[in-house]
């Protein structure tokens, strides 16, 4: 029989929300060697009859205490560079999941703290693993498609302003939209959003159109990100 070098799978996940016209970041404090104290992604590693996708959602809710994500989680990549993991050889598939604002996270297991932190304030070398490098391609990920898919609803409730929208894009992107242009675009590509049938109180106590996601999967035209 061959005999293979062991090794050990993780998941984790990049969690996205926004707050307070921010871009959040979920981040766990380590209550465990190695790194302990450093900040780190919520994960941790897959049982031995578990399905990554799975052990990603378990991971999120043991560490966090947050219920099941009720937003977007997708794949991001898998992660295995020799040296990455001081306890042994350890590949990591990550996650990304876009969430409408939740409440502070309650840590759980093995961290010793769990808070959204905004994007701004991470400095390299802050996080623990490569995390970092894990984290840069999240938001990525994130900003890219928001340029030809729908998923910047997921940041958004259920029913959502074309104004609340717009704070989404701008907070990921990091850039100003110009608000008529912006409603134009946004109504004027087929199946981006749908009359959710009524209206809440917008600026100034005027009306404001809610909307619903709408059946489309990916946007056309898209809406590319403007130079900065």
């Amino acid at each position: 029989m061959t005999e293979y070098p062991p090794f050990a799978v993780t998941v984790d996940l990049v969690v996205l929300t926004v707050r307070s016209d921010e871009l959040n970041l979920l981040l766990v404090r380590r209550g465990v060697p190695p790194f302990r104290g450093r900040w780190a992604l919520p994960g941790g590693f897959v049982g031995i009859d578990e399905d990554l996708s799975d052990a990603a959602v378990r991971e999120l809710t043991e560490e966090t205490g947050l219920p099941e994500p009720a937003g977007h989680l997708e794949q991001l990549g898998t992660y295995g560079r020799p040296d990455r993991d001081p306890r042994g050889r350890v590949v990591t598939v990550a996650w990304l999941a876009l969430l409408p604002d939740l409440p502070t996270p309650v840590a759980g297991t093995d961290a010793a703290a769990a808070d959204w932190v905004p994007v701004s304030r991470l400095t390299p070398g802050q996080l623990a693993f490569d995390h970092d490098q894990i984290v840069a391609d999240g938001l990525e990920r994130a900003r890219a498609k928001l340029e030809y898919t729908p998923l910047a609803t997921a940041f958004c409730p259920p029913e959502f302003t074309v104004a609340q929208l717009r704070t989404v894009y701008e907070t990921v992107w990091g850039v100003r939209l110009d608000p008529r242009n912006f409603h134009r675009k946004v109504t004027g590509t087929p199946g981006f959003v749908a009359p959710a049938g009524r209206s809440t109180e917008g600026d100034r106590g005027r009306p404001a159109q809610l909307f619903r996601r709408g059946p489309a999967t990916l946007l056309h035209p898209p809406m590319l990100r403007p130079d900065r």
